[in-house]
């Protein structure tokens, strides 16, 4: 298989994975696995690649980010509290990034930590879609400033591949009691600031073994998961909607049991 088709290949899995609570990163880890490549000669690519389905967010929120835009040239106390919260959120995975940034690259070479990972991140979905009784907040600028750091606290478990940053943000949100939606928007713009950090942090690390090859190859990566998550965000939102986190909980236990399965059989 060419480098090329590689590239396209999980391309189309991070566009998939990146909002939905799988876990982006650990999928791609266990792509690059089952493909017979080495994990950790594709972790800059996997990361690299992020904001391709960050854009795909821009673009079907357009409208949204305009308004803040406008607030807050208004001085709006909804945009300011909407910008307020996310940055609040961003900052706990910003010191936890730079603090033990070389010992969440080895794991991100680690197929068995992601299948754990999700075994175990797909249980608490369970737990906490029973046990969970949630509250209409009204959007992201109607989260509190308390819970704003706590989500960013929660986001931070996702350092842990196979965890999920979406999944976590989002049960985190949830778990203090924050509808669904508002819990999936927030993880949604989230994403911006936290995966961008996390993509130039580790282009600038590997800056001197990334080549021109390497470049093209997450070009093409990009492209491929920003259109593939403009399709999947929808469609992630109507089945949440209709039907809750529960398909995705189930999910991450059958895909993580067979990975281990796998693992232990190679």
């Amino acid at each position: 298989m060419t480098e090329f088709l590689v590239a396209i290949l999980l391309g189309i899995v991070e566009g998939i994975t990146e909002f939905l609570p799988v876990s982006s990163t650990g999928h791609l880890i266990l792509a690059s696995e089952l493909m017979g490549y080495d994990a950790a000669q594709w972790a800059v690519f996997n990361i690299a690649i992020q904001p391709g389905a960050i854009l795909a967010i821009v673009v079907l929120y357009w409208r949204t980010f305009l308004a803040v835009f406008k607030g807050l040239l208004r001085r709006e106390a909804a945009s300011v509290a909407f910008v307020r919260n996310l940055l609040i959120a961003f900052i706990p995975a910003v010191i936890l990034g730079l603090a033990f940034g070389d010992q969440i690259d080895a794991l991100l070479e680690n197929a068995v930590v992601v299948a754990w990972a999700l075994i175990v991140g797909g249980v608490a979905i369970l737990v906490i879609e029973r046990l969970v009784r949630t509250e209409n907040v009204l959007g992201i600028a109607g989260v509190s400033t308390g819970q704003s750091i706590k989500i960013g606290l929660v986001q931070c478990l996702a350092m842990i591949p196979g965890v999920s940053r979406s999944g976590a943000t989002i049960m985190g949100a949830m778990a203090l009691g924050i509808d669904r939606r508002t819990a999936a928007d927030f993880s949604f713009f989230l994403a911006l600031p936290t995966l961008t950090g996390a993509t130039v942090l580790q282009l600038y690390k590997h800056r001197d073994a990334i080549t021109g090859d390497g470049l093209e190859l997450i070009a093409i990566g990009f492209v491929v998961s920003f259109v593939v998550a403009l399709v999947v965000v929808k469609a992630f939102l109507a089945i949440v909607t209709k039907h809750g986190f529960a398909p995705f909980a189930w999910y991450r236990i059958i895909a993580g049991a067979a990975a281990l399965a796998w693992l232990s059989a190679r």
